[in-house]
């Protein structure tokens, strides 16, 4: 049976240096950025996935959480590309632990890649049929990681149609001081335009005065120039 210490092990043997460099600015594992405390060892995305791909069916669920906990932010992304691996071919049963994991790993989900990679894959398919309650939970939380999970698990529900709940927290967090969670709900309000264009417009209409900037950009990111220019001059 393969053990986290077996991923562990993979991974190492990918690491590069000059890559680690590159990756600790890009999600800021620097001092005073929002990533500050974690380890990048220089994996390619593109590796870690076919090493999800090599030991999705023989980890464990509690091995596989072992590996979430990690120090090492490419084992805990790898971990949770298993665990979507592992969600998308489970029974209810299973998909029920899958979800209990994640949500009591939040503080290691932690980056925007960790959140993106997961929340929109795992607890939002969850939720679709379910009481999602959770995420008014998530979207009071302290930790911006938290507020960005219950934004991007939203996008299961936009795929499926369903945009309350998208509308519900994009209200909540209209304020929120953290720009990553201002892109999250640009990026997910602009998914449901792509698909309502109409909706997102209805919703923008009293709103998109009082948006922190890169919120409205994000939204309006795929409006054509003329609509995008009367939205940023305030003139929509």
């Amino acid at each position: 049976m393969a053990t986290s210490t077996d991923v562990r092990r993979d991974l190492a043997r990918l690491a590069d240096p000059r890559r680690a460099e590159a990756s600790s600015r890009f999600l800021q594992i620097v001092p005073g950025g929002y990533g500050e405390g974690d380890t990048a060892i220089g994996v390619p995305v593109p590796d870690q996935r076919r090493v999800a791909g090599r030991y999705w069916r023989d980890l464990s669920l509690a091995e596989t959480a072992d590996l979430l906990t990690g120090g090492v932010h490419e084992e805990r992304l790898t971990s949770l590309f298993i665990l979507v691996r592992k969600f998308a071919r489970a029974d209810e049963t299973e998909r029920g632990r899958i979800v209990d994991i994640v949500l009591a790993n939040t503080c290691h989900i932690d980056n925007w890649d960790l959140v993106d990679s997961s929340a929109p894959y795992i607890l939002g398919p969850w939720l679709i049929d379910k009481d999602r309650s959770v995420l008014d939970r998530l979207a009071g939380s302290s930790l911006v990681w938290d507020r960005r999970i219950a934004v991007m698990a939203t996008f299961a529900f936009i795929r499926a149609g369903d945009f309350d709940w998208t509308f519900r927290l994009a209200d909540r967090l209209l304020r929120d001081p953290h720009d990553l969670v201002h892109k999250a709900v640009g990026w997910m309000l602009r998914e449901v335009g792509n698909r309502d264009r109409a909706a997102e417009e209805e919703f923008l209409a009293s709103r998109y005065r009082a948006m922190p900037r890169v919120m409205l950009r994000y939204a309006i990111e795929k409006f054509d120039p003329r609509r995008r220019g009367e939205y940023l001059s305030g003139a929509a």
